[in-house]
């Protein structure tokens, strides 16, 4: 059986500030590297063979601080990004649904319709994480790995891979520096734990 432990990167500030992030390269907070150091904590006994991880900073040096206490290399991938919001970077949650009123209901209602101007769509999320995972997989058969990267893209890889529409995205929360398992055995995906955040309770 192939355990993949899928992670969401430590708090940033823009986190902090109900701001969408998508791309746009922004640094882990001081409580994020503490929810990572945590994290690495958690994780110190499960044997975790691998460490893959979006290229991008908060997610990229909450697996560097993985990799410093498991003594494990990180492999990036750009395919483990998050989705691309377009004009919605760098806005509030607020202001997206003042401004962009009609866009936002049907993300919130009926996600994989929405068009946000200059953005990715959903299913191309889906598609592009996916495949990245099943290689993954297939390369470390039979082996604990885990994978870190962002809340929008973990949601789309676990409804992927469970068979769960992606209409359901409003559905589960993944909260920053969370751990979420799926097993790959026999030809099937099962999920087996949940957005588990209690190694980084005090």
């Amino acid at each position: 059986m192939t355990k993949l432990y899928l992670v969401r990167h430590g708090e940033t500030e823009w986190n902090r500030l109900a701001k969408t992030q998508g791309c746009t390269d922004i640094k882990l907070s001081d409580e994020g590297y503490i929810q990572a150091h945590r994290l690495a904590g958690r994780l110190q006994n499960e044997g975790i063979a691998a460490i893959y991880s979006s290229d991008l900073k908060r997610a990229y040096d909450t697996a560097c601080v993985l990799s410093d206490n498991l003594d494990i290399e990180v492999n990036t991938s750009v395919h483990l990004r998050e989705m691309n919001f377009g004009c919605w970077e760098g806005m509030d949650f607020e202001s997206i649904k003042n401004q962009y009123s009609d866009i936002h209901s049907l993300w919130v209602s009926s996600p994989n319709k929405a068009k946000i101007p200059g953005g990715e769509e959903l299913m191309r999320v889906q598609s592009r994480v996916t495949n990245a995972a099943k290689g993954i997989l297939a390369l470390h058969e039979g082996e604990k790995i885990v994978l870190v990267s962002h809340g929008i893209t973990l949601k789309c890889l676990i409804f992927g891979l469970i068979g769960i529409d992606l209409d359901n995205l409003s559905r589960i929360r993944l909260d920053n520096c969370s751990i979420s398992i799926i097993e790959h055995k026999n030809q099937r995906y099962v999920l087996d734990l949940l957005n588990d955040t209690c190694h980084i309770k005090e």
